[in-house]
């Protein structure tokens, strides 16, 4: 079982030494994504709402990438940076995911990369 690198210009080009996303055998790993617009690499306008929605669209772009979907994610991890944002977050989240959502931890951070609000990794299989 080896690993193939997914990469797309439907997610942010990565800002140290690895890669969006991972394929190795029936499982995709995504890299954290921040909120990050993927034409400018900045961080979007409007909280820890819109840079959820866009670290999220940012997963679903790797995803299809790797041809997977949403529906195929079995876990996340939310970092944030602060817990006071978690309904919030939440409240975006849950638009992510219908039925049987995945598995998901969310953990308070000290900070994330360009003073992101919120950075999201997940794991997909593929059926």
């Amino acid at each position: 079982m080896g690993k193939q690198v997914i990469s797309t210009n439907n997610a942010p080009k990565a800002i140290g030494p690895y890669s969006a996303g991972i394929r190795s055998g029936h499982f995709i790993y995504t890299a954290g994504q921040l909120g990050l617009d993927p034409a400018s690499g900045n961080l979007v306008d409007g909280g820890v709402e819109a840079q959820t929605r866009q670290a999220l669209a940012n997963i679903r772009g790797v995803l299809e990438a790797a041809g997977a979907n949403m529906g195929q994610v079995v876990k996340t991890t939310v970092f944030l940076q602060s817990m006071k944002d978690f309904t919030a977050m939440n409240g975006v989240y849950a638009t992510f995911f219908g039925e049987n959502p995945p598995a998901r931890s969310t953990v308070e951070v000290a900070g994330l990369p360009k003073g992101g609000l919120v950075e999201i990794e997940a794991i997909a299989i593929l059926e």
